[in-house]
């Protein structure tokens, strides 16, 4: 397994070595890119992959990212780990759903405003799918996306499983809110009965409160007449005297 990787690595190099070349034309022209070279990156990486395995490929992903930086960075392929790892996942995504790599058509260059596409056609066990290799203005390896070609009859199925999906969540949701709206209707009877325990506790408590003071408004009163009529009745002030106390007696008869 680690021959496999070294022979990969010295691949690269040797084919990155005979891009260097080509560079030298654009060095002084940032518009212009050396296409050609990104083309040899490109069967690079594709080469790379069929080449390795399940398992060699997943290695990559459980290294470091400076481990898997330095090993980028020896080999002279320009991508990051992070990027290195995002074109892993397109590649194996791309192997489950279509089948095993079979081949490939001739490359094709795009410049972009962001840098450049080459893309091809690639034939797999199962279907067919359009790969496109993205890089940046740095001339660096930016993603890989593979687009599987579908028959009319998968369009179709999977148009009609998204169309179900949709619409039972949608109406799952409405029943969930008509769920919640038919508990309205108990809560003003929840509140109504909350509410009558709440208002029967306090309304004894007021009465008796206001019950000594009541009585003695009373009494105050019941004084200040019967102060005046003594008064009234010996000539003299009401200042004269003081009444103690007052008892009431327990019948209406005056003896």
């Amino acid at each position: 397994m680690k021959k496999r990787i070294r022979l990969t690595v010295s691949l690269l190099v040797f084919v990155l070595m005979l891009g260097i070349t080509g560079c030298a034309k654009s060095e002084n022209t940032k518009a212009t890119y050396d296409t050609e070279m990104m083309t040899e990156i490109t069967e690079v990486l594709v080469q790379s992959f069929v080449n390795m395995g399940e398992d060699q490929l997943n290695q990559f992903k459980e290294t470091s990212e400076f481990s898997l930086n330095y090993t980028l960075l020896q080999s002279g392929l320009p991508i990051q780990s992070e990027e290195f790892i995002s074109v892993i996942d397109s590649w194996q995504a791309a192997i489950n759903e279509c089948g095993a790599y079979e081949s490939h058509g001739e490359y094709q260059t795009k410049v972009t405003g962001d840098g450049v596409e080459v893309t091809t056609e690639v034939t797999y066990a199962d279907k067919k799918a359009d790969m496109t290799v993205l890089f940046n203005e740095k001339s660096y390896v930016e993603s890989m996306t593979i687009d599987a070609h579908y028959g009319t009859g998968e369009i179709l199925k999977k148009a009609g499983l998204n169309t179900l999906l949709g619409m039972g969540t949608v109406f799952a949701v409405l029943i969930f809110i008509s769920f919640i709206i038919s508990l309205f209707n108990y809560i003003p009877a929840i509140q109504a009965k909350f509410g009558k325990k709440e208002a029967a506790s306090p309304a004894v408590a007021p009465v008796m409160a206001n019950e000594p003071e009541e009585e003695l408004s009373d009494d105050l009163e019941l004084v200040a007449v019967i102060s005046a009529a003594i008064a009234a009745y010996e000539g003299t002030s009401s200042d004269g005297f003081v009444v103690r106390s007052i008892k009431r007696k327990t019948t209406n008869k005056w003896n």
